[in-house]
């Protein structure tokens, strides 16, 4: 008499960080080769952008400084036409910088994931931990139709502050906003982050704080500069 199957557990929802982790491993992937793509143009665009800053600072810093012991209000400052010229053109070169990188890490984005998702059900990031793109109804592999609709509504996701995102943290399934518009879930049979995804995790912190260090001392560089410019 042969031994009784052993039964199979059903798959459990993703969780947050599950699916944070997983998503940043692609991202890190895409990011590559978005920078490859757009170096050229956005070395040019950084300049340009640090050329506006500087002007943008020049034109705050001189009225300071001039009017000096009576500072003017905010207000006065604002309405200066020389200070809202210098805005509007860090404003535009601002949206330049970002416009380019942003759009073409969102296009390859939606490629990479729509063809991973739809060939394996799952990107190599999720691979990785075990996730898996199901429908959400009865379990099945998704349509290539869903997985692209998923995709897609990504971006509403983002749009929503986030709010979209984390609403899979929110039981029983855990479905984020892109989930619940095309019907489907993230599944995983892994209990816990191996410790190589928790070491990226924080790696992704330590990296968060050397960039922000980084762009603190590039702005007090410059914004020493400007100062030196107005005193003569």
């Amino acid at each position: 008499m042969s031994a009784p199957t052993p039964a199979v557990s059903p798959p459990r929802p993703a969780s947050l960080l599950q699916r944070w982790t997983a998503w940043s491993l692609d991202a890190a992937l895409v990011a590559v080769v978005t920078l490859a793509l757009v170096a050229t143009s956005l070395a040019a665009r950084l300049a340009t952008l640090d050329a506006a800053f500087a002007t943008l600072l020049d034109a705050m810093l001189q009225p300071l400084l001039s009017a000096l012991p009576g500072v003017p209000s905010p207000a006065q400052l604002l309405g200066d036409p020389a200070v809202l010229t210098a805005t509007s053109r860090f404003a535009d070169a601002l949206g330049h910088v970002l416009l380019l990188p942003l759009v073409t890490f969102a296009l390859l984005s939606w490629l990479y994931a729509t063809a991973f998702e739809c060939a394996r059900a799952a990107t190599p990031g999720k691979r990785a931990l075990r996730l898996r793109v199901i429908s959400a109804d009865d379990g099945a592999p998704a349509t290539c139709g869903h997985h692209a609709l998923r995709q897609a509504a990504g971006l509403l996701s983002w749009l929503s502050l986030n709010l979209g995102h984390l609403m899979a943290a929110m039981p029983p399934r855990h479905q984020a906003l892109h989930d619940r518009i095309a019907g489907m879930r993230v599944v995983t049979d892994m209990d816990a982050l191996p410790r190589w995804a928790v070491a990226w995790l924080w790696l992704q912190a330590a990296l968060a704080c050397l960039a922000l260090a980084v762009l603190m001392i590039a702005l007090q560089a410059r914004v020493d500069a400007a100062l030196l410019r107005a005193l003569g």
